[in-house]
């Protein structure tokens, strides 16, 4: 049975249809003979036997139904398209945990493969260097391996002809920053860009002489064929005949040292020159920045803002070995 307002409504309908046919001059009763059907209600106008036109509404066009009535609505349910954003918002925080729980590994990784666009070349950088270990300095914020050379790491000991271990990394970054200070500033072209995100140059004194040259002529470093094509072959011919530097004993090829000691060993304090940080070896590559705030953060390889930030021994900041030791220090990790 049809219910009271679906009969009311059908009988609206049909009084506005009849109503609708009479205005049309329509007056057999058998459907076929109409000049007027149903279907003129929903196209509102009709023609009568006579040719005139008449609209089905009056002499006012039918009004024009909403959206929602004219057009089904199509897409997501209702309930779906409400979830969609915060199903979203909820997937990208545990992203965001899961990436801050890796360490950094997921970001080391993606480093690793290179940026998407190539670094632009620097040219060449000069200044005031701080040394960082016996092939390494830091000029302008910039840290800079030399070129071609390989000296012993900060953690790196050696035998000398007595037989007697003495730590012939730090003899060799002593005697760097020695070297450097008497004639200042040191000017760096540049060559290319290392794993560490560091520059690796050929540098000079400001009297002109080269810094990796005398580090391997006076025994504080090796020529590093993998790099260097030979190039310091004679001074480090010249260092052995003399028994210079490393040479006076026995020790360990830096590179081969390095890949029996792939852990971070962290130095023993010291004390150095004014000039002189000692901050470890070359894997000693964690960014200890001071935010404007004065807060004390640490960057790891592979986060966001690493490449970015630059160390200035003037504000407070430095390198770390390991985490570790930042933390030690007072450091906190940066968040991305």
């Amino acid at each position: 049975m049809l219910t009271g307002w679906t009969r009311t409504i059908r009988r609206r309908v049909s009084r506005f249809v009849r109503r609708f046919e009479e205005s049309c001059g329509i007056q057999t009763p058998g459907r076929k003979s109409r000049q007027c059907t149903r279907d003129d209600l929903y196209l509102a106008k009709c023609t009568t036997r006579s040719g005139e036109t008449l609209t089905g509404w009056g002499s006012q066009p039918p009004r024009k139904l909403p959206r929602r009535m004219r057009q089904r609505r199509r897409g997501l349910p209702y309930a779906v398209r409400k979830l969609v954003p915060t199903l979203a918002i909820v997937g990208g925080i545990f992203a965001y945990q899961a990436v801050e729980r890796s360490g950094g590994q997921f970001g080391r990784m993606l480093d690793s493969l290179g940026p998407s666009t190539p670094r632009t070349a620097p040219g060449t950088i000069q200044g005031r260097a701080s040394v960082i270990d016996g092939d390494t300095i830091e000029v302008a914020g910039q840290r800079v391996r030399f070129n071609g050379i390989d000296a012993p790491e900060s953690s790196q000991y050696c035998q000398d002809a007595t037989g007697f271990d003495y730590a012939c990394g730090r003899t060799a970054a002593r005697a760097l920053d020695q070297f450097l200070a008497a004639s200042r500033p040191v000017k760096c072209a540049f060559v290319e860009w290392d794993q560490y995100d560091r520059f690796v140059g050929n540098c000079f004194r400001a009297d002109g002489k080269s810094v990796a040259g005398w580090l391997v002529e006076n025994g504080h470093a090796l020529d590093w064929p993998r790099y260097s094509k030979l190039e310091y072959g004679g001074q480090q011919s010249a260092a052995k005949d003399a028994k210079r530097g490393i040479w006076q004993g026995q020790f360990q090829k830096p590179w081969d040292w390095r890949a029996d000691h792939t852990e971070d060993v962290a130095p023993t304090s010291v004390a150095p020159s004014p000039s002189f940080a000692l901050l470890g070896s070359s894997s000693c590559d964690i960014k200890g920045n001071v935010s404007a705030e004065g807060e004390r953060i640490y960057h790891v390889p592979g986060q966001k803002f690493y490449r970015q930030t630059k160390i200035s021994e003037r504000k407070g900041e430095r390198w770390f070995c390991s985490e570790a030791e930042a933390k030690q220090a007072g450091w906190r990790k940066a968040k991305r």
